[in-house]
């Protein structure tokens, strides 16, 4: 094994890390919001929002994530964005902005059904007491459905969102300088093929294994606070 571009070339994995964090952390806040409005839309008893919510879920759950970056990204043009640098990386806006909106969109289609199985999850007795109570039908959402529901699919929720971590190298085809397009430029400048994958793929594992743990860590604390 050769890792001697290591001294040279290990800024391109550390400042690409940190580019792949921020852009997953991103996709998942907005994915989670996307998702959220999709599942209420899903089980609204107004049928144009319902359509709507199956329409979107169905074109990004049944085509390549790989198609919707590359046409999302030639479609919407944000040229007038700005680069700005990190490390020895530029990070340009022009193209992290539009990968962040489709990742987060894309997402938002698989975190619409999760949230929807753990808001069918809730007893209806708990929304029945709730309305009996005057709690009007959105607070009851917000402060004793939404909560309930989301705790109850958390580990449906981590998956997803380790999944987002590993997909953001999809932004790659776009010229984003995140971890894998890290280990790419060093492939391809140092002609050493091999392990700069393996290095930028050990990232990947350390931060997936990290964002399980604390998933798991927060899944207790909510399953805790649920038994008192």
């Amino acid at each position: 094994m050769n890792f001697s571009f290591l001294p040279k070339f290990l800024p391109y994995f550390t400042d690409g890390t940190v580019v792949t964090i921020s852009v997953s952390i991103l996709v998942v806040f907005f994915g989670t919001i996307i998702g959220i409005l999709l599942a209420l839309a899903k089980l609204s008893n107004f049928a144009p929002l319902k359509w709507l919510a199956n329409i979107y879920i169905g074109l990004f759950r049944g085509t390549p994530m790989i198609l919707q970056i590359m046409v999302f990204f030639v479609t919407v043009k944000m040229t007038f964005l700005p680069t700005f640098p990190l490390g020895i990386l530029n990070v340009d806006l022009a193209r992290v902005v539009p990968g962040i909106i489709i990742l987060s969109m894309n997402s938002g289609a698989y975190v619409a059904e999760i949230i929807r199985g753990g808001i069918l999850s809730v007893p209806k007795g708990q929304i029945e007491a709730a309305h009996s109570l005057g709690i009007r039908p959105g607070q009851t959402m917000r402060s004793v459905v939404l909560p309930q529901a989301i705790r109850n699919c958390l580990p449906s929720l981590g998956n997803e969102f380790v999944t987002i971590i590993k997909d953001s190298s999809l932004l790659s085809t776009i010229g984003v300088m995140e971890l894998y397009n890290g280990g790419l430029t060093t492939a391809s400048t140092t002609y050493i093929t091999l392990e700069p994958l393996l290095f930028a793929g050990l990232f990947y594992l350390v931060i997936t294994l990290l964002t399980s743990q604390l998933i798991n860590l927060l899944e207790k604390k909510m399953s805790k606070g649920y038994v008192k």
